[in-house]
């Protein structure tokens, strides 16, 4: 039974390389072809490399791709030569679908492509990669019934002299009737509320699927050198309120590891900076093997709670750092704070770990496709506030 259920997995793969689709047509807007028009391509210096790159003015918006009718865009490779933190952030990706007014992708660039530390490293995953850190590659399937345009804006003080970029698409007469619009939401939260658990997500309305989310919590060094991830990812769908449908255990556990995060890549989960000194994490999970359906309204958060032994929870307190504790795992058992208060300072608690309520700097970038080419999401934060 496993040998055929395996072959028939293989037998499937390879049936949709050897399809045809029927209309397909293939296509790749680059800078040597602006919207991979047919036989529009190496137009320039005889078609010896003649417009690979272009500089981008502070300030400037190129456009990277508009196209009229259906299709899916399959593939988005970028390099720019400024990868700095502040560029990173500076750039804005737009995606517009159908000829909305509104983006239905509106994220800084660098941040789409999971670089949310303000670093580049090399890592592979289901969606994005990054072969040696320099270049930016989505795989993620964009589709659109009536056209695409996607556009990046300069907006940090300085000109970009180098970006390169390819966006493989095809073109089709139409689309089947259920097909989803992809969108991207960025957000930022740098010292909120420590009770007030942080919006991967804000409330989207419609029907769709949750892709996933890259994130980066940069921790206040008022708590020093503590775990900052006990915080649970929870998933408001198609009308939760108070209580959510799903609800996690904790920060790594979500990504798929445990008892704190170390540096890894893999295809559906990673976290591709750990610094235990600087105190910044980023990390990666999406539900494909898992999908995350909703027919009304989404709304994805994380809690922001960390922990530390009880004597470094209280000396915390008494410098000053702002904490409310939660929960303590203690030799008598696991106490629930709020439904069982006790005194923390009670020296039967000297070995306790203590969960407590604290306030970090969270970023993140929520994946989701919806059925709409626009959503009620807020438009992206302003230069100032993403960089700083």
């Amino acid at each position: 039974m496993l040998v055929i259920s395996f072959l028939m997995s293989v037998s499937g793969f390879a049936q949709q390389l050897y399809n045809m689709p029927t209309g397909a047509q293939s296509r790749v807007s680059s800078f040597e072809n602006p919207n991979g028009l047919k036989g529009g391509g190496a137009k320039t210096n005889k078609g010896s490399k003649g417009h690979a790159f272009e500089p981008i003015a502070s300030g400037e918006t190129k456009t990277l791709l508009e196209t009229p009718g259906a299709g899916i865009i399959n593939r988005i490779w970028i390099t720019i030569n400024d990868r700095s933190a502040e560029m990173l952030r500076s750039l804005r990706l737009r995606c517009y679908w159908d000829g909305e007014s509104k983006p239905a992708v509106d994220v800084p660039l660098g941040d789409f492509f999971c670089f949310t530390a303000g670093r580049t490293v090399p890592f592979e995953s289901e969606f994005f990669s990054s072969p040696e850190g320099r270049s930016f590659n989505c795989y993620i399937p964009m589709p659109f019934r009536k056209g695409a345009r996607i556009i990046v804006t300069n907006e940090s003080g300085k000109k970009l002299d180098y970006i390169f970029f390819d966006i493989d698409f095809i073109t089709l007469a139409r689309h089947a009737k259920d097909m989803l619009y992809f969108h991207a939401y960025w957000n930022r939260e740098k010292k909120g509320g420590k009770k007030k658990d942080f919006a991967f997500l804000p409330r989207v309305q419609g029907k769709g699927r949750f892709l996933g989310v890259s994130a980066a919590v940069t921790a206040d060094s008022s708590y020093r050198h503590t775990w900052w991830g006990e915080g649970e990812v929870k998933m408001y769908i198609d009308g939760d309120s108070t209580q959510p449908t799903i609800c996690g255990t904790g920060s790594e556990d979500y990504i798929g590891t445990a008892w704190s995060e170390g540096v890894f890549a893999h295809r559906f989960q990673g976290c591709l900076a750990a610094d235990p000194q600087t105190m910044q994490y980023a990390f990666y999970r999406f539900h494909v093997p898992d999908p995350i359906y909703f027919y009304h309204d989404i709304r994805v958060t994380i809690q922001k709670i960390g922990g530390a032994r009880r004597n470094i929870a209280l000396a915390l307190a008494k410098q000053g750092a702002d904490l409310e504790p939660v929960s303590l795992d203690s030799d008598s058992g696991f106490i629930r704070l709020f439904d069982t208060p006790r005194n923390v300072s009670d020296p039967q608690f000297e070995s306790a770990y203590v969960n407590f309520y604290r306030s970090d700097d969270y970023c993140a970038t929520a994946y989701f496709y919806l059925d709409k080419p626009s959503d009620n999401l807020p438009p992206l934060a302003g230069v100032e506030k993403r960089i700083q």
